[in-house]
């Protein structure tokens, strides 16, 4: 086997198995041209728009790409984070397992000289990234938190499902909601639980809610996904007087708000998190520096009704 073949073969060993879902060429296995773009699911909508935006204006810049996935998981995080300072990655760009445990891995990269670049999910530490593209999430609960209020009637019984514990954004992305209808003293919180933004959960969690709590008439929801759930459980009950929000902006809640069933959701600039993150990048790995005064940017959100959710698709304005 000749030196460079057996080069070959253990870099494809060192890629987990299922981690890797997508590449750009590879200039005859050239590392120096490689951005890695990490993000926490491939099946998912919002990361898959997240993921296709990065890698298309790294490829645009001239960059080949490795895309994986880490399925929340910080240890397999790690492996992959491993995988790119072995491909000797020129940066990473990544939307991380856990805000918490997170920066460890990150850690490591950029001791291996690979600048690293978070979008939409903050770290719990700064100094390590070396910017943070991060949707405003408090502006925009509020956001969803005022329309809530207002097609609710300012009085009512709801329901609020909350993301992942151990992500930032769910907290945050609560207390933006609380902001607002806590001021409603008609507002009466009869159930709060978490989904872990998965549909499946949401579906389960409302289902169990409606049955002990048959006079719910909102759900208000911290990511998407879990309103998607939240409504087909009001369906299955026959349920057609509950009003749902979302967060996010993702294309099958959009077509629901045409549809009439969801009532609104707030969009998220994810398309454009992603793409300042690679062409920061770009400008590091060029110039030695982002050229920020801050290492977190907040992009605002938006609000959507039915009134304008045709003027969106993929998280971004047609």
């Amino acid at each position: 086997m000749s030196k460079k073949l057996l080069v070959l073969v253990l870099t494809a060993m060192l890629i987990p198995a299922g981690f890797l879902f997508s590449a750009g060429q590879q200039d005859g296995g050239e590392a120096s041209n490689l951005m890695v773009i990490i993000t926490p699911d491939k099946d998912n909508t919002f990361f898959t728009a997240e993921a296709d935006a990065a890698k298309a204006k790294a490829e645009s810049l001239g960059y080949t790409t490795l895309l994986a996935v880490h399925g929340d998981d910080p240890k397999k995080e790690g492996d992959i984070i491993d995988t790119a300072i072995a491909r000797k990655a020129v940066a990473i760009i990544i939307d991380v397992a856990n805000a918490d445990a997170s920066p460890n891995n990150l850690k490591r990269a950029t001791d291996a000289g690979i600048p690293v670049f978070c979008m939409d999910r903050e770290i719990n530490a700064t100094g390590i990234a070396k910017a943070q593209l991060i949707s405003n999430n408090f502006q925009g609960a509020k956001l969803g938190g005022e329309y809530f209020v207002q097609v609710m009637g300012e009085k009512g019984n709801y329901v609020e499902l909350v993301g992942k514990e151990s992500d930032t954004n769910a907290g945050v992305r609560s207390k933006g909601f609380h902001n607002i209808i806590d001021q409603y003293p008609d507002m009466k919180m009869v159930a709060r639980q978490t989904a872990n933004w998965s549909q499946t959960e949401g579906y389960s969690v409302i289902e169990s809610v409606l049955q002990a709590n048959p006079e719910v008439n909102g759900i208000i929801c911290g990511n998407d996904t879990m309103a998607l759930g939240a409504q087909a459980a009001i369906d299955a009950a026959g349920r057609s007087d509950i009003i749902v929000i979302g967060f996010d902006g993702n294309d099958n809640v959009l077509d629901s708000i045409m549809e009439g069933k969801i009532e609104g959701t707030v969009m998220q600039p994810n398309a454009k998190n992603a793409e300042m993150a690679v062409e920061l990048a770009d400008t590091y790995i060029k110039t030695g520096s982002t050229g920020l005064d801050e290492e977190k940017i907040l992009n605002d959100c938006f609000l959507i009704t039915k009134e304008n959710a045709s003027q969106w698709r993929g998280f971004r304005k047609k």
